[in-house]
């Protein structure tokens, strides 16, 4: 969660397999998420595209190609193994 000003709730009902992680707010580059779409958009960066369905094609075929060792390793950082190690996850 990036605690930013407007991402907020007064209360969330998590399943038990989910564990929230907080970052400083206005630091993307803490996201993982946003690692991932870095990844992705090298891919999309001098394509041209006729129309949205061609792009989203496109996506999708990117995002099959990510494997779990990929996505671990643009997402792996130090922060959330070791959040993932205290609640015995990892």
């Amino acid at each position: 969660m990036d605690n930013g000003r407007l991402h907020t709730v007064k209360s969330l009902e998590l399943p038990e397999n989910v564990m929230l992680l907080f970052q400083p707010p206005y630091c993307p580059e803490l996201n993982p998420t946003e690692r991932v779409w870095q990844h992705l958009k090298r891919d999309l960066r001098w394509e041209v595209f006729e129309d949205l369905e061609q792009l989203e094609s496109k996506l999708v075929q990117l995002l099959e190609e990510l494997t779990p060792e990929v996505v671990a390793a643009l997402t792996g950082y130090d922060f959330i193994l070791d959040a993932l190690s205290v609640a015995k996850l990892l």
